[in-house]
């Protein structure tokens, strides 16, 4: 497994595989990775001659009360768990790199960046689709590997390739989950002993929507959701709910009633809470 550090030689590099016929898998991360990004990373292997995870902290997709600067980094442990997943190339630039002092362009993808994340979060998907715009040009991948986790990124991404004509395939990765139904996420790690112990918690409210509906539940989505929320504020650490929000997975357009769902229509059930200062998120997806 060889470390790359600029965006000129890796594009050189792929230039040249992609010469000699060559299928490149892509996963881009942030880095801090665990079992749920090597995942992603085994799906690249199984599909692909050539495997290139890009570990890039961005600083465009992290809003000014973020926390760009404490967002977990740990390099040595990446490259190990890359290496032992199957990977061929780490494409690990500096901000200087990705973003020279004079640059100017960006990509925004309009209206379904306008709810869930990106309403809480302006100019979240902005950084998003124009550092991945960026990664696709750089390593020129046939497909790009993302987890469902991140859902509507997953959306929105998606869209972006499709409304931009970029030749290159988007795979979805299933979210991988700890022993009490926890979302792997980098950010478990800020969670205190109290906290970690609650945030269970998610996964028990959208199982709890997923078992109604699997019952028949077709009534009124705002009770639905006002239990939701009533179990997730049983936990004493939660301090906010951002959001409990029904969509459709295919184009996050809201679902305001379960009894104009079409058949095959897949809902997104997407939850964003706090505990204390560390926000997680998650989702679950039924197909109908």
């Amino acid at each position: 497994m060889k470390i790359l550090r600029t965006s000129s030689s890796t594009q050189r590099l792929a230039l040249k595989l992609r010469s000699e016929n060559k299928v490149i898998g892509f996963v881009p991360t942030m880095g801090y990775l665990h079992e749920g990004h090597i995942s992603l990373i085994k799906t690249a292997r199984k599909k692909a001659d050539a495997v290139f995870v890009s570990i890039f902290v961005n600083p465009l997709q992290f809003g000014p009360a973020e926390d760009f600067t404490r967002y977990p980094r740990d390099f040595k442990h990446d490259e190990k768990l890359c290496n032992e997943a199957g990977a061929d190339y780490i494409f690990y630039p500096d901000a200087k790199d990705m973003y020279p002092d004079d640059f100017s362009t960006y990509v925004d993808t309009e209206n379904i960046t306008n709810i869930l994340e990106g309403k809480i979060r302006p100019g979240h998907f902005k950084g998003v689709t124009t550092v991945c715009l960026k990664l696709f040009n750089i390593i020129c991948p046939h497909f790009a590997v993302f987890g469902q986790k991140d859902a509507q990124q997953l959306a929105v991404i998606r869209k972006m390739v499709s409304d931009l004509n970029l030749p290159l395939k988007i795979i979805k990765g299933d979210i991988l989950r700890e022993y009490d139904g926890l979302a792997m996420s980098s950010r478990n790690v800020y969670l205190s002993e109290e906290q970690r112990n609650d945030a269970p918690v998610l996964y028990k409210a959208l199982s709890y929507a997923k078992s109604k509906i699997s019952e028949g539940y077709n009534h009124d989505i705002d009770f639905l959701t006002h239990q939701m929320y009533k179990l997730i504020k049983s936990r004493h650490s939660v301090t906010k709910i951002d959001y409990i929000a029904f969509n459709d997975n295919r184009n996050l357009k809201p679902v305001e009633s379960f009894k104009n769902l079409k058949k095959n229509t897949e809902l997104l059930i997407s939850i964003a809470v706090r505990f204390g200062k560390i926000r997680l998120i998650d989702n679950i997806v039924i197909k109908y």
